[in-house]
């Protein structure tokens, strides 16, 4: 019996719906790493789509962003994982020099700060709402940090210490809230931020940003002696955005 052998890299990709992005999504997954589309309930063939482009499938039923990333977070047993929208939106290639980052140890955490490229990549309502909640990041943890996109990498083991319990909209907030109170050091790089394929789920629409503000507000508000994780990264120095 043969065995597959270990990633070099997990890319968390949660998916609902996105048989019209998948291809595009998955052709650019670096050789050697494992895409781990997280079908969060699609109804479009997705996870039957995904398995036949060589994705590993793995089914979160409760909806939900954070609890969709948190089971590829959960199922993922490479090093480093990242993480990338599947909707092509974002080029999951462009994780590479993450990765290489946090390999060389010059940073626990790096994140992509979204650079849109045309019209109707970003919603006007969709920046605002990210903006208004970087402030209140760099005013809750010092952070000068311009954008919570999505794109991003860092180590499974200190991820899964840092306890996130977040399973909506506020996951990807919460993990750097986290990370910044374990001391963990945190990069952002610009990256290209494409407009997406199909209708977005959550920033497509006013409603759908306001709900998402509302669950990063509710993370914000938790008081930082309830957050565990401490050291998780193995580093006691904070840095901000680079």
């Amino acid at each position: 019996m043969t065995t597959s052998p270990a990633p070099d890299v997990d890319v968390v990709l949660p998916c609902l719906n996105e048989a019209g992005a998948l291809p595009w999504v998955l052709a650019r997954v670096p050789a050697g790493w494992r895409a781990l589309v997280v079908d969060n309930g699609s109804t479009d063939g997705s996870a039957d789509l995904a398995r036949s482009l060589g994705a590993t499938v793995v089914t979160e039923p409760r909806r939900g962003f954070g609890a969709a990333c948190h089971a590829g977070l959960s199922a993922a047993t490479a090093d480093v994982v990242c993480f990338c929208d599947c909707d092509a939106s974002l080029d999951p290639g462009l994780l590479t020099p993450f990765v290489r980052e946090i390999r060389a140890g010059t940073a626990d955490l790096v994140l992509g700060r979204r650079r849109p490229q045309g019209r109707g990549a970003w919603p006007a309502h969709a920046r605002a709402g990210n903006l208004a909640l970087a402030r209140m990041l760099r005013r809750r943890t010092g952070l000068r940090l311009h954008d919570l996109g999505p794109l991003r990498a860092a180590r499974r083991e200190p991820l899964l210490g840092l306890g996130l319990t977040d399973r909506r909209s506020g996951y990807p907030l919460q993990m750097v809230v986290r990370a910044a109170d374990a001391g963990w050091r945190i990069a952002e790089h610009d990256v290209p931020y494409l407009p997406r394929t199909g209708a977005s789920k959550v920033t497509g629409t006013w409603r759908g940003t306001w709900h998402a503000v509302r669950d990063m507000r509710r993370v914000l508000a938790e008081p930082p002696a309830a957050r565990p994780g401490d050291g998780a990264a193995g580093t006691s120095e904070r840095s901000g955005a680079r």
